[in-house]
């Protein structure tokens, strides 16, 4: 029998309360006339988007992909593979794509697992379509990274018959198969490497246990300490040693204490991999690895500093040395900066799907997770809407999730996704006030960051 105490649901049945009320309260001031669109209050539509005739085409064509986007959604979960191990996955999304006569291209930008497939004329504007099928060590799709790639290829496909027609805008349509989201930011890799090059806004969706139209993904860095002493023999000459897992332990308490002055949404989550070999023998080395969340880019980088400073005066208290590893083989996932004005349109086109998306502020923002599609919303408008494929209080990066992502629910969501995907990348391309409106919003946000030199 298990002796484990199971947490207290109280917090969660809180949030659960809150976001209800804030739902209602949005409800009643939309129906009283007061301001606000579909999808985010006080901020104005713009008018215009894609003719509806062309519109209506390009989702019913997504709706025909159902049984091709249910075979992606099985397969990609039956046979789950890691971050830059992806080779099977991206064997069955070329395999899809080919079927309707679409080359695409792996191993692109530098990327084995990487794909890229076109449609349309490069000269006019560019919009890509990412589409991520890395999975959990252990748990396989628990993330339902499957359904994305199920919606990407889902929206690609559908909109290259759009592309092909009399009707066409000018532009082009990229689908970018970016492999690596866990744990190792492969959006970052394919940035550096080019894959944005020429392409003016990206958009993408994930599967959450709820419909929600823009919610807060925290910035992600990893970081190891490495600390080294000194060994000797603990019983008989103690004080000839310096104890790397003293100044372990006095860093990880240094964390706990730190987090009392922390923003409300920073998280600092670590373990110590290494903490000695014998009891008997001083501790010569032992290594902590972290991970460091933070809402902003710029409070990212604060929390940064704090902690090399708890490592290198956890080191100075015991006698210690201690090497401090940034982001080793990976880059730092930035926020993501939600594109309004793209969003609205993605809410439009999934109320056409019978989903209400939540707006942003409803959903707690404590209730966040951290994602590498921020390191393109930094650099070119985008949007990471969430898409329910299980029910609310089922978490991300869960035996429970994973399941889900199995599921009907889950092959419902990927047909719907595929739809609003297409139908707001016709928006953009069609409507050039639209694309102003966007690349305004961007601007006025801050406009592009040069990411790779951001936390050096």
């Amino acid at each position: 029998m298990s002796r484990v105490t199971p947490p207290s649901t109280a917090y969660l049945d809180h949030l659960v309360a809150e976001t209800a009320g804030r739902r209602e309260s949005l409800a009643g001031a939309t129906s009283a006339g007061g301001p606000g669109d579909i999808g985010h209050p006080g901020t104005a539509l713009p008018d215009g988007g894609a003719p509806a005739a062309v519109v209506a085409a390009v989702e019913k064509a997504a709706g025909l992909l159902e049984p091709e986007l249910a075979e992606i959604v099985r397969r990609l979960h039956e046979h789950p593979e890691p971050a830059f191990e992806e080779h099977r996955s991206v064997a069955t999304l070329v395999e899809v794509l080919a079927r309707h006569g679409v080359e695409a291209e792996a191993g692109v930008h530098g990327v084995p697992t990487a794909f890229r497939a076109e449609a349309g004329d490069p000269a006019g504007p560019t919009i890509a379509i990412c589409a991520e099928y890395d999975a959990l060590p252990g748990i396989g799709h628990a993330c339902g990274h499957n359904v994305i790639a199920a919606s990407g290829v889902g929206a690609f496909l559908a909109l290259r018959e759009v592309m092909a027609s009399a009707d066409a805008p000018a532009g082009r349509v990229v689908l970018l198969g970016t492999p690596a989201e866990e744990g190792h930011s492969g959006k970052e890799v394919l940035a550096r490497n080019g894959a944005l090059e020429g392409i003016d806004a990206a958009i993408m969706m994930h599967p959450y246990g709820l419909d929600v139209a823009d919610q807060v993904w925290l910035g992600r860095r990893l970081l190891t300490w490495t600390f080294t002493g000194r060994p000797a023999h603990a019983s008989a000459q103690p004080y000839m040693g310096r104890n790397a897992l003293d100044a372990a332990s006095l860093a990880y308490q240094g964390i706990g204490l730190l987090r009392q002055q922390m923003p409300p949404v920073d998280r600092v989550h670590a373990t110590i991999a290494e903490g000695g070999t014998r009891p008997s023998i001083i501790t010569e080395r032992a290594v902590v690895h972290l991970y460091a969340r933070s809402k902003y880019v710029d409070t990212l980088r604060d929390l940064s500093r704090r902690l090399d400073d708890i490592a290198h005066g956890a080191a100075r208290m015991t006698g210690t040395d201690v090497e401090i590893t940034w982001d080793d083989g990976a880059h730092p996932s930035l926020p993501v900066r939600g594109n309004r004005v793209l969003t609205d349109r993605w809410v439009a086109a999934q109320r056409r799907r019978g989903r209400d998306p939540l707006p942003a502020g409803v959903l707690s923002e404590t209730l966040a997770a951290s994602t590498d599609f921020g390191n393109f919303s930094f650099r070119i408008p985008g949007i990471h809407p969430l898409v329910r494929v299980s029910d609310p209080d089922v978490a991300l990066h869960t035996a429970e999730f994973a399941a889900a992502a199995a599921t009907p629910a889950a092959v419902a969501a990927a047909v719907d996704s595929a739809a609003g995907l297409a139908s707001t990348a016709l928006d953009y391309l069609y409507d050039p006030d639209l694309r102003a409106a966007v690349h305004a919003e961007f601007a006025e946000e801050g406009g592009a960051v040069d990411v790779p030199a951001y936390f050096d």
